[in-house]
């Protein structure tokens, strides 16, 4: 995801969007190509924890008209940009003006959420996008990047979370030691399958252990 995303050089291999190779992979290239990114780390990658909430709504594009004219920023625009955010995506907070970090960590990811999505995208990186949250703002998440899903951005999801996994998506990689070793219908997967290409078998093994780890019961579920 850091690679995706320009924060960490690639160090072999490209990346390509629509049949277009990067020529440069940094987080403002990334951006102005159509891809948006909810980090894992919300409060090191996806906000200025100082700044207002008003300001993180417009991080991507706070340099672009209507938000810039030239280098004088449009504070009117901005705000009046935030304040339709806010109330389009239930963003809990007593004004814009406050500083993110007062807000919950719930609200913290609407706002990024709020500024990723409100600009047109093609893909999404959404890398642990519910970590830490409470059951309402998981909910929340879950449905904006079903959402997005639905009209027609391609999302990449990473998660820890295999029941996350097994609710949002269509197709499943799993990886082991920085490598993919077996792509899966999202129908046809199980906890118990994935778990086991988790833990490094390979999907022939994992095929045929599989059903004897259902068959153990709650046990076996613990285990993944």
């Amino acid at each position: 995801v850091y690679a995706l995303t320009g924060l960490l050089p690639i160090e072999a291999g490209e990346v390509t969007l629509l049949g277009k190779t990067f020529k440069k992979i940094t987080p403002r290239h990334v951006l102005e190509r159509g891809v948006a990114h909810i980090p894992e780390d919300r409060q090191r990658h996806g906000l200025l924890l100082s700044f207002p909430v008003a300001d993180n709504l417009v991080l991507c594009n706070y340099y672009l008209p209507p938000f810039a004219h030239g280098v004088a920023l449009q504070q009117d625009v901005i705000i009046k940009n935030s304040e339709e955010l806010v109330k389009q995506y239930d963003i809990r907070t007593p004004s814009v003006y406050v500083d993110v970090s007062t807000l919950s960590g719930g609200n913290q990811q609407k706002v990024i959420v709020a500024r990723e999505f409100s600009r047109p995208i093609q893909v999404l990186i959404a890398s642990q996008p519910t970590r830490g949250l409470d059951v309402g703002s998981i909910e929340y998440i879950h449905n904006r990047i079903i959402a997005k899903r639905d009209e027609g951005t391609a999302v990449l999801l990473v998660s820890s979370e295999l029941d996350e996994i097994m609710a949002l998506s269509d197709r499943i990689a799993v990886m082991y030691r920085g490598r993919v070793v077996e792509i899966v219908e999202a129908s046809k997967a199980t906890k118990e399958y994935l778990g086991l290409l988790m833990a490094g078998m390979t999907p022939g093994e994992a095929a045929q252990a599989a059903p004897k780890a259902e068959k153990a019961g709650p046990e076996a579920e613990r285990v993944f």
